[in-house]
């Protein structure tokens, strides 16, 4: 499943996604983790020292690799400099699996040992001050977009990404690339206002939401998230020792952590387990066609010089039984 942690910044999405993160791995389960935030924090919450989670590749620095390797033998993308964000796949377009090996792996993702297993960690890039006045932070994510476009995941795979704070994820389509997406909230006004804005972008477009109440210190935090965000509300977290702990850089090990966050862990995974069932791949193609589309007109065929509209294989739907198209 692909699940994103979505809220406003300082609520707390970082460090429930690293401990989502933590919880699949300690289960066995496949998991690739993404670090979509232009302020990086994910690979410290995973327990990385500064200088590793700086020197973590970053995927916008790659996008010419992970552009020429996704186009495949695709006739329709005539050149990978012609690709964007949002360029879909179709016959022809190599697809990224999480358990397989492949150079954008090789190049963007590395492995992370975590108490009781491993995962494989990619991260968008920091906002660097040769950015500054050049560029718009919303290209550097443009890479994790292009990969979710092209990637397939199982029922028992999970891909997670710490997606950018506030709303910002909606400056492309990029909301719409998960099976469940996990608000944080605070039970404050302001800390239920990304909420708010979430349920209203997402209503047309089938989004399986659902709020994580964080911060939480009692029945009338609880009674407010309900009367703000009724049976969006999937679980509630207070304070936590073991993550206290972790912020200091001095983690005790998981198995160590709290028996309630334990199982409110484990109500995330049982949700968003369940929304496999509901998976759509023709729906979920048509809206990465619906995105595209709109972006080419935007700015795509301007930037590119060419009429990426011509990219749209229309018979072409994303789906886990299709067959990996190996490199030339």
């Amino acid at each position: 499943m692909k699940i994103a942690f979505v809220g406003k910044g300082g609520s707390g999405k970082t460090t429930l996604s690293s401990l989502f993160i933590r919880h699949l791995a300690a289960a066995g389960a496949p998991v690739v983790a993404v670090d979509a935030d232009i302020n990086q924090h994910l690979g410290a919450a995973l327990g990385l020292s500064d200088e590793e989670a700086a020197a973590l590749p970053a995927m916008g620095a790659h996008l010419p690799l992970i552009k020429e390797y996704l186009r495949g033998s695709n006739p329709r993308i005539t050149s990978s400099d012609t690709m964007i964000k949002t360029t879909p796949p179709g016959e022809g377009s190599r697809l990224l699996r999480v358990r397989e090996e492949n150079p954008v792996y090789e190049a963007c993702a590395r492995s992370v040992t975590l108490d009781d297993g491993g995962i494989r960690l990619m991260a968008t890039g920091p906002f660097t001050e040769s950015d500054l006045g050049v560029a718009c932070y919303h290209s550097k994510v443009g890479a994790v977009e292009l990969c979710l476009n092209h990637l397939v995941d199982g029922a028992d795979e999970y891909v997670v990404v710490d997606m950018t704070a506030g709303s910002d994820s909606f400056a492309s389509g990029m909301f719409t690339r998960f099976d469940m997406t996990f608000l944080v909230a605070e039970p404050t006004r302001k800390g239920v206002s990304v909420y708010r804005q979430y349920k209203e972008y997402a209503r047309d477009f089938g989004v399986a939401l659902r709020v994580i109440g964080n911060k939480v210190q009692g029945a009338d935090d609880v009674e407010f998230l309900r009367a703000e965000v009724g049976d969006d509300l999937l679980v509630t977290v207070g304070h936590s020792d073991w993550v206290r702990s972790m912020e200091k850089g001095r983690p005790p090990r998981f198995e160590l952590l709290e028996a309630n966050n334990r199982m409110a862990l484990q109500a995330l995974q049982n949700a968003a387990d369940d929304s496999y069932a509901h998976r759509d791949w023709e729906r979920y193609t048509r809206q990465m066609v619906h995105f595209h589309l709109k972006n080419a007109e935007s700015w795509g065929n301007a930037k590119t010089g060419a009429d990426l509209a011509a990219q749209v294989d229309p018979g072409f739907v994303l789906a886990e039984g299709l067959s990996a198209v190996q490199p030339a």
